[in-house]
């Protein structure tokens, strides 16, 4: 038996670094996972090589017709939902503030803010028919504090922050908990690859060295702490946020020979 038989899952961004994680690991411990990709090709190799208990659908967070497009296909092919894990994102080029076109400013709030917020509205009344269910929203440890540079992708976690604490409220009498990961520097393409028309990597202004836990993470630090979110272990937890970035946010760890 697995943790998460007959639950029927949805994660956003389910090619990526960290999506590809959640997905595998979600499908192992015998959930019926549907993997949201916008591109549609990445997801329906995924889904092939999981076999069955994978499904694939193409999804735009930004577009509300896509959203209703995957909560049916989804409901045809498995029944309601019971997980959404808002995990797609983007990074912004680094830039100051002043240099910052416009359109990238909005692109970053409509994919990493907008799109959990249309995922949120189209996958309710699904879990309403499941009889309850689990939202994890993937934030960043950019959404707790500042990051020089990065301002669009940093103001769109600060506002999932509060779209996760105010779904918690709203949603809590419908046995629908909300909850939110704020990952650090995580090992994927996001991190050690530049963002389009940026020259380095985010990974380049992160070094592990000064951490209390001096690597950088890996995609299945975060993925534990999302199986456990959306399990029944959690079943006391909604509106809460759990940072997994190995003390990025504490400062500069003593050395062994200060201790």
């Amino acid at each position: 038996m697995g943790r998460f038989d007959h639950h029927t899952v949805l994660v956003t961004g389910g090619t990526g670094g960290q999506g590809t994680s959640h997905v595998r690991a979600y499908h192992a411990e015998g959930a019926q996972v549907v993997i949201g990709d916008i591109a549609g090709d990445r997801g329906r190799a995924l889904a092939a090589e999981l076999g069955e208990g994978a499904f694939s659908v193409q999804l735009d967070v930004t577009s509300e017709q896509s959203w209703q497009a995957a909560v049916e296909a989804a409901e045809e092919r498995f029944g309601p939902l019971n997980i959404l894990v808002n995990n797609a994102g983007v990074q912004n080029p680094a830039a100051p503030i002043e240099n910052t076109d416009r359109r990238v400013w909005e692109r970053a709030l409509e994919i990493n803010l907008t799109g959990s917020f249309l995922g949120i509205r189209a996958v309710t009344p699904s879990m309403r028919r499941a009889g309850g269910g689990v939202i994890i929203n993937i934030a960043s440890t950019s959404g707790i504090g500042g990051t020089a540079l990065y301002a669009p992708y940093v103001v769109s976690k600060w506002g999932l922050r509060g779209l996760t604490k105010t779904a918690a409220l709203e949603l809590g009498r419908d046995n629908i908990r909300v909850n939110a990961i704020h990952p650090g520097v995580i090992a994927t393409p996001f991190i050690t690859e530049p963002a389009a028309g940026s020259d380095a990597p985010i990974s380049d202004f992160y070094s592990p060295e000064p951490f209390a836990v001096p690597r950088l993470g890996e995609p299945a630090d975060i993925t534990r702490a999302l199986l456990f979110l959306s399990s029944d272990e959690a079943s006391f937890t909604t509106g809460a946020e759990f940072v997994i970035d190995g003390g990025l946010l504490l400062g500069p760890a003593l050395k062994h020979a200060a201790a």
